[in-house]
């Protein structure tokens, strides 16, 4: 049996963001234990020309509150990308979760073939639900958990690979 593009999208994000809110708690008590203010990891970069680790908790929640709702053929939430503290990026993630597991299964399972439009700056693209998923999304997502991640193990904060991964049971 296949799986689901229900099971491969909404889990996995609502999963993985529980994690990123995680690291989030983790990050607050390195700060408090070293003194010093936790919005020092919001302009966190490991180079010059990327972007803050601010946006990459905004494009991780957008690829997937965008990605699920192209899917699902339904209008996605607009948020403002003005996140200044760990409890507003908290609270985009809250937001986030929300929206995707209030997505049915319905409405997403059997989009493998539906033909999903991606703007892009340079025109938009149209691909295959599953290619959209597998190839688009998925990478995009973890891309900027990863980086996120990065950053805030760059900072010192004592994060692993359980701590990415999330309990296995």
């Amino acid at each position: 049996m296949a799986i689901s593009m229900y099971s491969a999208s909404v889990p996995v994000f609502t999963r993985t963001l529980g994690q990123l809110a995680a690291w989030l708690d983790k990050a607050e008590a390195h700060a408090q234990a070293k003194k010093f203010d936790t919005s020092v990891y919001l302009a966190a970069r490991l180079a010059p020309d990327m972007l803050p680790f601010t946006k990459q908790i905004q494009i991780a929640c957008d690829a997937a509150k965008f990605g699920v709702a192209r899917l699902a053929g339904v209008e996605s939430p607009r948020f403002e990308d003005n996140e200044t503290s760990f409890a507003d990026l908290r609270e985009r993630i809250r937001k986030t979760v929300a929206f995707v597991n209030s997505v049915p299964a319905s409405a997403i399972d059997g989009t493998e073939d539906k033909d999903i439009t991606v703007p892009r700056r340079d025109g938009n693209i149209v691909l295959k639900g599953e290619f959209y998923l597998k190839h688009y999304v998925q990478p995009n997502f973890y891309f900027h958990v990863t980086t996120a991640y990065a950053l805030l193990r760059h900072n010192g904060v004592e994060l692993g690979k359980g701590d990415f991964l999330g309990t296995l049971s």
